[in-house]
């Protein structure tokens, strides 16, 4: 990751009780932030069998400095309402020493160790969903660095065979200059200067790894984008200032694969929603329930979705 700061190490966990539905990211993230461990709604019946008509569980996957709860307090319900047994689960839980920044002092920040981790301990839960549910494949839903190291999943941890849609919202595919930032500070680390390591001291391990040319990055991408037998919708947002240029996210399809690349504006420029607020927007879920069933959710819905708070502008 271009330092030595901090360890590796970390885990993962379940969420316990639910937390309440959330239009607003910001009103989410606040209660994420100080009840790390609640679910979200509609998430996480172990129970739940999947029928004829959605034969697949879907696992939800939150992004850096976030948890199960605030990634997908307003998506998890409304997928379930759709007919899903929906999973999902805390990942790449690391203290200071681990490497998780200066971030994990805050009891709800996750997301933050080595990648390639927090990918094993992805591919441990995926088999247990699908041992609870007694189905061979999932579909997988994920946010920023869910998306990539769900990339990684199905690339290095043996999920290829057991994934069959990955739809990823913001996700650092192929970094993020972090505008100009993330570029600036590679460009100087390959001169032989660790400006990188200091500011990974604060932001963990997982954030410098997803900045333009990265080692992740790099070996990530190196035999192509895709992997064959997993159809990809990959939706990004002009408004992205985590992932940017926001075209970054975008895949192009390998043999035997399929790719939709969306931008959430097409069609929709009322939606100005940032990084973090796409989670949140009607549009986003709609794109989702379409990409899961086209024929059942041909529609898109269209709503004013803004900038950092979400929920239509109401906390």
């Amino acid at each position: 990751s271009g330092s030595s700061s901090g360890s590796s190490g970390g885990y993962s966990s379940d969420p316990a009780a639910y937390g309440p539905a959330s239009t607003s990211f910001l009103g989410a993230f606040g209660y994420g932030l100080l009840n790390p461990d609640a679910g979200a709604p509609g998430t996480n019946d172990w129970n739940c069998k999947p029928t004829a008509d959605h034969p697949r569980p879907v696992v939800l996957l939150h992004g850096t400095w976030m948890n199960a709860y605030n990634g997908y307090a307003y998506m998890g319900q409304p997928i379930k309402d759709a007919g899903y047994c929906t999973f999902t689960f805390n990942y790449g839980r690391s203290n200071m020493l681990e490497g998780g920044g200066l971030g994990s002092f805050l009891p709800g920040v996750m997301g933050t160790g080595y990648i390639q981790d927090s990918a094993k301990q992805t591919a441990a839960f995926v088999d247990r969903v699908l041992a609870a549910t007694g189905t061979d494949e999932v579909d997988i839903i994920a946010h920023s660095q869910g998306g990539s190291m769900a990339n990684w999943y199905t690339k290095f941890e043996g999920g290829a065979a057991k994934v069959n849609k990955l739809i990823t919202y913001g996700a650092t595919h192929h970094g993020t200059s972090l505008d100009g930032i993330g570029a600036l500070g590679r460009m100087i680390n390959n001169l032989g200067i660790d400006i990188l390591g200091p500011i990974e001291i604060f932001v963990g391990h997982a954030g410098i790894q997803q900045t333009i040319g990265s080692d992740f990055v790099n070996t990530l991408n190196a035999a192509g984008d895709t992997v064959p037998g997993v159809d990809y919708t990959i939706v990004g947002t002009r408004y992205d200032e985590i992932t940017n240029p926001y075209d970054l996210t975008f895949l192009k399809a390998g043999p035997g694969a399929t790719v939709h690349n969306i931008t959430l504006q097409d069609g929709c420029e009322q939606d100005i929603s940032d990084h973090l607020t796409m989670m949140y927007s009607p549009r986003a879920l709609s794109i989702a329930l379409r990409a899961l069933d086209p024929v059942q959710n041909p529609q898109l819905a269209c709503e004013f979705n803004p900038w950092l708070v979400g929920g239509g502008g109401s906390l």
